[in-house]
């Protein structure tokens, strides 16, 4: 007797599928089940198969086709639940059974609050709603000073380091600033005299930089 190759399977999930499809029918049928069905007095084959009780879903009952479909038929999965049960799972169903917080307070139905449930009280709001409209636009960390405390990139704190500017700089006063250093530092301006050149050109890479970061405010 030839032995059978052990690597010579298929794992494509096409393989997958057409054995999927053998085992079990498109009508749900289980066509390789040789149970008889469980309704009393019936001798044919059970292919199909029905949890016992909603708190049994993972428990079944074989049945053959006539059978499977009288049982669905009388299948009530709310029946032993009580008409407020029945609307708390409905509610529940809404949110994909997932708890929902109270928008203003950030608790569930009074009980407790989540990590995030208030953090809008961190941008200075006493009520959440205070964020929409003309609010939505103004950055909380401006507010105060009118100037951005968001740190820059390494590459726009080095620029304005060299220009001797602070972080809270705007392009307008960059502008004015980068004049005066052209000014100081130009030979043209300093009767030829080149002792400042290399300092001028740390200034004019610096301004080249600065005047296109997306970090630093226009005015």
């Amino acid at each position: 007797m030839a032995s059978r190759d052990p690597f010579s399977f298929d794992i494509s999930v096409l393989s997958d599928k057409r054995k999927r499809a053998r085992r079990r029918g498109m009508s749900g049928a289980v066509d390789t089940s040789q149970r008889a069905c469980d309704y009393p007095g019936c001798e044919k084959r059970g292919t199909f198969r029905a949890p016992k009780s909603p708190n049994r879903t993972d428990d079944f009952y074989w049945f053959c086709k006539d059978h499977i479909r009288e049982y669905n038929a009388r299948w009530n999965y709310f029946k032993e639940h009580s008409p407020e049960e029945l609307k708390e799972q409905m509610k529940r169903d809404q949110t994909w059974d997932r708890p929902t917080f109270d928008f203003k307070t950030g608790t569930q139905r009074g009980e407790h609050s989540h990590a995030e449930g208030r953090a809008w009280e961190r941008f200075g709001f006493n009520d959440p709603f205070q964020a929409l409209g003309e609010n939505a636009t103004i950055n909380r960390g401006t507010a105060a000073t009118g100037r951005s405390t968001r740190r820059l990139p390494p590459e726009d704190r080095r620029a304005l380091k060299i220009m001797g500017a602070e972080e809270t700089v705007t392009k307008a006063e960059l502008r004015k600033l980068y004049k005066l250093h052209v000014k100081d530092l130009h030979p043209d301006m300093n009767g030829g005299r080149r002792d400042d050149e290399e300092r001028l050109a740390e200034i004019v890479t610096a301004w080249e930089h600065l005047k296109t970061s997306r970090a630093i405010p226009e005015n």
